[in-house]
């Protein structure tokens, strides 16, 4: 009876302290508050109590989760928090100036008493429609600022360094600032990453943009901005929302029947069982041993780990948004989905579209329309392509892409003096080109990240005008159908080397040691099952399970549904207990966490 009293009494000290823990003041590293964590869950129970008591009064709703969004910003950045709010109030004046300079408004808002005199100045002669298109520029400029000083400052720095053979340094002039104002030792002088920067700024980005297009009109509560922007479910690593399909909910009433519980619970347990029983175990137990070591294995070993590769980052990435849409709805927002199978996919261009649907629809109606999309080109896109053939050529040492492009140069030429209308081709194809190689970017501050999606878009120009000659791109043959997905998969899986080798050089490393050490042996290779054979089965499985048709996926969440409320509540816990007791104690962060 002691010994439990005792056990008791130090459970329940050791629940307080990460209660105490959580909700200090003091800057975490975000690493107690993902969602794979106790911690986390406690802080959305937390969250969620309040916010049963305030759903009804929607002014004071925003502002609650404004407030809660900002402080898990404040534990999983730090001070970087004041760069969310500076960036959140200016976007927000600026869709309000935008929106009042296309209707050249004249109400006093109270903005006005600062700014209006100086816009005034500034656009004197401006029509209303030219001042818009000034603050959307801007607003652009404000936010790729942000994006690129945070996430790529290095990467320039040192590319340019290397193109023409200079030693410059970067120095953190923001971080002096602010430790001249604020004290010494308040800021760290080497440049960081905030977590989510590249998500907030597109959204910020969008906010504006559309409301230039009077597709949405500027929310009259900053709270409810502020709210759209940081919502933490999804401020950290998307999905990317977009303002019209998130801010008109914003005023609705709360709503939650016991079948979008029951989906929403699904939705949240899915996302740990891919990210906890899948993703972490193929990355701890498989891929990093041999990915990183690719020397000390025959060449087809790396080549098991890279598609063991492919569904751990798909598990990883489409696991957290299913957690961070279930909690969404759970607190009655819903988030567009943002995976539809992609290893289904039967092209590069169906793998596109089903494969991080909120970035692939924001860099298509905010970066390829504008260049001109499909029927023309712009300025802009001859200066980007320059860019990029220019980085290509003095940074990459991977020169087999540089040949493809140059083939394809030589076909454009051609085709440019013997055909006509085919420059409506060309702008297409560079404004593709372009849009895939700043995905690329997105992603990741480094080299390969650019050469990943040269190579994505290189793929998708072929497929484009493949697709118009293939005698199998319209055939009900289901062998052709398997051989187009093993083949789409397998170019994935090829050019997520550069994916997962952020270090320069390391990809070349890799795809020299399959080539040269493939060494396949029927012997070697159940050796290698036998050695990792919990691996693969979870890796069939995985594979087994995304191939199901939707069909077979939604009756066992239909199922669940009807079940008794109690009884669903005994078979998440059960699940829960096993996954974590099944998996051990080690975790990997989040992929997209980096990004």
């Amino acid at each position: 009876m002691v010994n439990f009293l005792t056990s008791f009494s130090f459970g329940v000290g050791e629940f307080f302290q990460r209660f105490v823990n959580m909700f200090s003041v003091e800057i975490g590293d975000g690493s107690s508050l993902v969602f794979t964590k106790l911690d986390f869950w406690l802080f959305f129970l937390l969250v969620m109590a309040v916010f049963s008591f305030l759903h009804k009064k929607l002014l004071v709703r925003s502002f609650f989760l404004t407030a809660v969004s900002i402080f898990f910003f404040y534990k999983t950045s730090g001070l970087y928090f004041l760069l969310l709010i500076i960036s959140v109030t200016v976007n927000y004046l600026l869709g309000i100036m935008i929106h009042d300079s296309l209707k050249d408004n004249r109400r006093k808002w109270p903005y006005r008493i600062i700014f209006g005199p100086l816009i005034r100045y500034l656009f004197f002669r401006a029509s209303p429609i030219t001042r818009a298109k000034w603050l959307v520029a801007f607003s652009a400029i404000f936010n790729l600022l942000i994006l690129g000083y945070f996430k790529y400052a290095y990467f320039f720095t040192d590319s340019f360094n290397e193109m023409f053979h200079t030693d410059y340094e970067l120095v953190n002039q923001f971080a002096l600032m602010g430790n001249g104002f604020f004290g010494e030792g308040t800021f760290v002088e080497k440049i960081l990453l905030p977590v989510g920067v590249s998500f907030f700024t597109f959204q910020n980005i969008s906010y504006v943009v559309d409301i230039y297009r009077k597709e949405i009109k500027p929310v009259k509560n900053f709270f409810d901005y502020s709210f759209f922007v940081t919502f933490f479910p999804q401020l950290v690593m998307g999905p990317i929302v977009r303002a019209k399909d998130f801010i008109p909910q914003i005023r609705k009433p709360f709503s939650l029947t016991k079948d979008e519980f029951s989906w929403s619970v699904i939705q949240i347990v899915k996302g740990l069982v891919k990210k906890i029983v899948i993703a972490d175990f193929l990355v701890i137990h498989f891929i990093d041993k041999i990915v990183f070591t690719s020397e000390a294995f025959p060449g087809f070993v790396s080549v098991l780990a890279m598609f063991a590769y492919s569904i751990h980052i798909y598990a990883d990435f489409s696991g957290y948004t299913d957690i961070a849409i279930g909690l969404s709805r759970l607190m009655g927002f819903e988030l567009k989905p943002n995976f539809n199978s992609p290893y289904k996919a039967v092209s590069v261009a169906d793998f596109w579209r089903r494969w991080h649907k909120s970035l692939g629809s924001w860099l298509r109606d905010y970066l390829y329309i504008p260049l001109g999309g499909n029927r023309t080109g712009t300025i802009g896109s001859y200066i980007a392509i320059l860019l990029i053939f220019t980085f290509l050529i003095f940074i990459t040492q991977w020169y087999a892409l540089l040949y493809v492009y140059g083939i394809l140069t030589l076909i454009y030429i051609i085709g440019l003096l013997t055909i006509n209308n085919f420059k409506r081709y060309v702008h297409r194809d560079l404004n593709l080109i372009i849009t895939m190689v700043v995905g690329g970017l997105w992603h990741g501050a480094s080299e390969n990240f650019v050469i990943w999606g040269a190579m994505n878009g290189t793929a998708l120009l072929i497929y484009k005008y493949w697709s118009k000659i293939s005698p199998y791109e319209d055939s009900k043959w289901k062998i052709a159908r398997v051989w187009k997905i093993f083949l789409t998969l397998s170019f994935i899986t090829f050019t997520r080397i550069w994916f997962k080798l952020d270090e320069d050089g390391m990809p070349l490393t890799m795809l020299n040691q399959i080539w040269n050490h493939f060494d396949f042996a029927w012997e070697t290779f159940v050796t290698v099952l036998n050695t990792y054979q919990a691996v693969f089965w979870i890796m069939l499985g995985g594979y087994i399970v995304h191939w199901l048709p939707d069909t077979m996926k939604k009756l066992y969440e239909d199922a669940y549904s009807r079940m008794p409320i109690a009884l669903q509540a005994v078979a998440v816990a059960v699940i829960v207990v096993l996954m974590y007791q099944a998996v051990g104690s080690e975790s990997a962060p989040f992929v997209y966490l980096q990004f």
